[in-house]
């Protein structure tokens, strides 16, 4: 993915005491022979610990667990890998364009990204920038293909088209075609309702390691971020939850599972490649005022009224 000229890569409880441990605050002998009401006083007073209580806090750490692998679990299958693939030598009929995109030997990947299933017919939601080389293509040697999953859980892997695209938001739309396969589209949320400190987890394909979960919090709000056409994309969520290149375009969801942002940008140090902790996603209230309008006519709203 391109580096920007600020930094800004775009991807593209402690444990209680131990009761040996625990002395009382006497300060003499003479305080507990002949000051027994002061004796009472103290101990009442002493912050005794409720050694009763542990059990109840250690059944909690797995049932937070289990509500995190529950989360995944349910989410996971709406979300797709994308890969961009660059064959050899233009096909000359339709027959010979199938051959080359599944034969490895005529096919490079040249990126990975994300996305998320947007609906039951085949419509992927992902970022511009995943996509862009496709989307420009004039030659006919850029491919793009996805590797999901339907509701039975069978992996399946399609060349996928796009069918619209919005670089002032960074967001894309690809279509796959699956006769015979049923689709899991992913649940969306709001992000107007978004509230800083708030857990938020993203589902990716960082570095091609498909389906991976990282967790975190919500940063800030209302940021500024640069879209691939260099305006700026306003609104947009920042997390802690890792965000590295190619978890570009994959949802960032709530507790929930609920999809609240797209996955677009992390800061990085120069010459490291390595994110910084502050990652951005696009709201989702922002993605569902857009996509249709990618779906229905190729184009965002603006370019059409």
């Amino acid at each position: 993915m391109a580096s920007g000229s600020l930094g800004i890569r775009v991807l593209p409880v402690s444990s209680p005491p131990n009761s040996s441990e625990i002395s009382l605050p006497f300060t003499s002998r003479r305080a507990i022979v002949f000051a027994p009401t002061a004796l009472m006083a103290s101990l009442l007073a002493f912050p005794v610990p409720s050694f009763a209580a542990l059990p109840q806090l250690q059944d909690e750490v797995p049932q937070e667990e289990d509500r995190i692998v529950g989360l995944f679990q349910e989410t996971s299958p709406s979300v797709v890998c994308i890969k961009n693939l660059e064959i050899a030598k233009k096909p000359q009929n339709p027959s010979e364009e199938a051959m080359l995109i599944e034969d490895d030997e005529n096919a490079k990947v040249k990126g990975t990204g994300s996305g998320f299933i947007w609906d039951k017919f085949g419509h992927i939601v992902t970022n511009y920038h995943v996509v862009s080389a496709l989307a420009t293509d004039n030659s006919g040697l850029q491919r793009c293909k996805v590797n999901l999953l339907d509701v039975k859980g069978n992996g399946i892997s399609r060349d996928a088209k796009v069918v619209g695209f919005d670089p002032e938001y960074d967001l894309a739309v690809l279509k796959v075609e699956l006769q015979g396969h049923e689709l899991k589209p992913i649940v969306f949320g709001t992000s107007r309702s978004l509230r800083v400190g708030q857990s938020c987890y993203a589902i990716g394909n960082p570095f091609g390691y498909e389906k991976t979960l990282t967790a975190g919090v919500i940063s800030g709000l209302g940021r500024e971020i640069p879209s691939p056409n260099g305006r700026a994309i306003r609104g947009a969520i920042q997390t802690d939850a890792a965000i590295s290149a190619g978890n570009s375009g994959g949802p960032l969801v709530d507790l929930y599972g609920h999809v609240i942002g797209v996955n677009t940008a992390t800061f990085t140090r120069k010459g490291t490649g390595m994110s910084s902790g502050v990652n951005f996603a696009i709201p989702i209230d922002t993605v569902v005022r857009t996509v249709p309008y990618l779906i229905v006519y190729g184009t965002p709203y603006s370019e059409r009224f």
